[in-house]
């Protein structure tokens, strides 16, 4: 290969010289190297620091031509060209050379971008957390088709044969941290998409979720499944209770689907939606249905259950419903599920 190399230096012909770049690729593809031997290669073929980085992990290799990593800022590129995988940016490569870029860059970055993309599919990401968000959209999306999917979940770094749980977070925290938390035995993932987070796992420990954080976690079954489920717990989520997984909604989940319009009318939601001004009243009612008992509700509001008694009497009235009646509290707890989901 280093003869392969020296070979090269001397090239006249710029026709020869694109044609022997492609047999200095291919011929270390077929030997199957990684990245770090692609860019030390890469280097040495363009006597000027080759450059590598990874989207997805946010993986960076720079070597200089005696083959040594380089650290530091990286000047600016004199040449750079995409990687692409299945049609999608993963990463890219450049040259930093000092002067003006050589007749034969464009060719070489074309070629090691291509071994580079080969690199990814064989050996995989580097186990890092944080991941592209794209690549992270492509995995959980219902528009994705099933081989896009599962190209994306092995760029991911999940093997085809364990199932993934998404998981919908609104977080204080780095998602990083969250996720390293929930999952301490890897492969997790995360990123940000749009208005919430996402967090990719083989495992989840609910117990494990920090304070400040808002979290749905979908059932293991398909990850674009998984995901609409995620989505659907986290908004009912509450300050009392702010990690849901879907299979603890059981019918509940029914109220997701439900119109918004629908909703707003029916007639005990909008006395929730009247009463909702009024803190005490909101208070009560929603620790008095997380615990369908006075005492119990007293000891989470910090109040005798005589003055919670008079309080719930008083909301009782407000909403027109008898909340201690069995079916009384059923219409409460379910009007102020309703409630909070619009417009989440």
């Amino acid at each position: 290969m280093e003869a392969l190399a020296v070979r090269l230096s001397g090239l006249d012909s710029e026709a020869e010289g694109v044609v022997r770049i492609v047999m200095f690729y291919d011929t270390l593809m077929r030997r199957r190297v990684d990245l770090p031997a692609l860019a030390r290669a890469s280097a040495g073929l363009a006597e000027c620091v080759a450059g590598i980085r990874l989207h997805g992990t946010g993986r960076v290799i720079r070597v200089a031509p005696d083959g040594r990593q380089t650290s530091g800022p990286p000047p600016r590129a004199s040449t750079t060209a995409p990687i692409t995988l299945d049609d999608e940016e993963i990463g890219t490569v450049w040259l930093e050379r000092p002067g003006p870029p050589n007749p034969l860059d464009e060719a070489l970055l074309d070629r090691l971008a291509i071994a580079a993309a080969t690199a990814v599919e064989r050996y995989g990401p580097a186990r890092t957390t944080m991941a592209d968000p794209a690549l992270v959209e492509l995995a959980i999306s219902s528009d994705s088709d099933e081989a896009a999917r599962a190209r994306a979940l092995r760029l991911l770094g999940f093997a085809a044969d364990l199932p993934v749980r998404v998981i919908a977070v609104r977080s204080q925290v780095p998602l990083d941290q969250v996720g390293g938390l929930v999952c301490p035995a890897r492969p997790v993932k995360a990123a940000p998409l749009a208005d919430v987070g996402a967090i990719l796992a083989t495992t989840v420990d609910p117990a494990r979720f920090p304070a400040g954080v808002r979290a749905g976690i979908g059932a293991a079954e398909t990850p674009d499944r998984s995901w609409q489920q995620a989505r659907t717990a986290l908004r009912f989520t509450t300050p009392r209770e702010p990690v849901i997984g879907y299979d603890q909604l059981g019918a509940l989940a029914l109220l997701a689907e439900t119109p918004q319009d629908a909703v707003r009318d029916n007639a005990d939601v909008a006395a929730i939606a009247r009463i909702a001004g009024n803190p005490e009243h909101l208070e009560t009612l929603d620790a008095y249905c997380a615990t369908a008992s006075l005492r119990r509700a007293a000891d989470l509001l910090h109040l005798h259950h005589s003055s919670v008694a008079r309080r719930l009497d008083r909301t009782g009235k407000a909403l027109g419903i008898e909340l201690t009646e069995p079916t009384g509290l059923i219409r409460a707890k379910l009007a102020l599920t309703a409630w909070r989901l619009l417009d989440d």
